[in-house]
């Protein structure tokens, strides 16, 4: 067969996607999980009664450990389906991301299974994480001055 003609109907069967439904439901989704982050930090500091930046780590904690649970029990990837990167671009996508290799290489082991191949989906976003803040780091260092 033609790759044009090949290609023709490949576009013809492909799903179309909704580019604006789509950013409105994870702008939506996102600002959900600011919220529930606000309220999360506001709990932990009137119920602990510690000062809010001390709640915002006890709150990141939960955000995470809400993440890795429902990526254990299969929740995550069916609500990512629907949200889209309202939930992958917070912490819960990058819990998520390192929970999902662990799951899927813990038939290998401690050391060469999870320990290995943990990072293996989040090790670029550590890497290219660490390389942004270093190059702003430096612009802010040239445009501010020392």
């Amino acid at each position: 067969m033609e790759k044009r003609k090949y290609q023709s109907i490949v576009n013809k069967y492909t799903p179309k996607e909704n580019r604006l439904y789509n950013a409105l439901v994870a702008f939506v989704v996102g600002g959900l999980m600011g919220v529930l982050g606000e309220v999360l930090m506001e709990l932990y500091s009137y119920f602990l009664n510690i000062p809010v930046k001390e709640a915002s780590v006890f709150m990141i904690v939960t955000l995470i450990f809400i993440g890795c649970l429902f990526t254990c029990l299969g929740f995550f990837d069916k609500f990512v389906h629907f949200c889209k990167c309202g939930l992958i671009i917070p912490i819960t996508g990058f819990a998520h991301a390192m929970q999902s290799a662990a799951l899927e290489y813990r038939k290998e082991g401690l050391v060469l299974g999870i320990g290995a191949n943990i990072f293996k989906l989040a090790g670029s976003v550590i890497v290219f994480g660490v390389f942004s803040a270093y190059v702003f780091g430096l612009l802010r260092l040239i445009l501010m001055g020392a």
